[in-house]
């Protein structure tokens, strides 16, 4: 089998206190029927939860704690994932969503956690697989020393996508275009984020999105950069792209 998820094992910092937030609170409608009777990132691919390849690279690279912001099905999820703080040897807490948050109020919900130490903290969209390169970003976080990085990937037909335009030699950010009719660039959010903790003063706790309603403002005050990323890459929030993702990783 071709090994598509390797992960980094070098730590991010000796005693790092960084943590990540998963963004897990989604129905899993697309992926129906294969989320009616268990949550999005418990469903296998590779032979292993979707959930667990995230969390095995954030511990891998030296993340301590990581936040599952939770709503659909969280007891099932809590059972399954917390048997792994252990074996992993990281702290997972889940954060509960009494009502449906967006990508950004799960943040402010979880504000105390994120914010404290005033380190950098990862957070993932749950539907996610690739090569993660945790320790790469956190490289390039530090470097432009601004509020957020995201990881950016490239797309053969861009005008079916909302794309990322950038400076390609700093990574600044200009804004972001949804399904352009004409060429501006062919890279999109990958749903992979680094922040620091002051962007937490951007969010509220209540519905609200990252990619509308936090972005594009980090992008117009210079303070949002794309991290390019190299090698593989999938949403699996459907059922087609799930089977694609897997097929790729087996023998041909």
């Amino acid at each position: 089998m071709v090994d598509l998820l390797t992960h980094t094992t070098r730590a991010i910092a000796p005693g790092s206190r960084m943590k990540a937030l998963i963004l897990v609170g989604g129905f899993g409608t697309r992926l129906r029927p294969l989320t009616l009777s268990r949550p999005k990132p418990l469903v296998e691919f590779a032979n292993k939860p979707i959930l667990l390849h995230q969390i095995e690279a954030l511990a891998a690279a030296g993340v301590k704690h990581v936040v599952l912001a939770v709503s659909y099905r969280a007891e099932m999820l809590e059972q399954e994932i917390k048997q792994q703080e252990t074996k992993l040897g990281i702290t997972i807490t889940l954060s509960h969503e009494q009502e449906p948050l967006g990508t950004a109020g799960p943040l402010g919900l979880a504000r105390e956690i994120l914010e404290k130490d005033a380190e950098p903290f990862f957070v993932l969209n749950s539907d996610v697989i690739c090569s993660y390169p945790f320790k790469k970003m956190l490289e390039l976080h530090h470097s432009h020393g601004k509020e957020g990085t995201i990881v950016v990937t490239k797309v053969e037909e861009p005008s079916k996508y909302g794309v990322v335009v950038y400076n390609p030699t700093s990574g600044q950010i200009d804004r972001f275009v949804e399904k352009p009719k004409i060429f501006v660039s062919n890279k999109i959010n990958a749903g992979i984020y680094i922040f620091s903790p002051t962007v937490l003063k951007r969010i509220q706790v209540k519905f609200m999105s990252l990619e509308k309603e936090v972005f594009p403002f980090m992008a117009q005050d210079g303070q949002l950069f794309a991290f390019d990323l190299e090698g593989f890459w999938m949403d699996i929030g459907q059922p087609k792209d799930s089977c694609e993702g897997w097929l790729s990783t087996c023998p041909t």
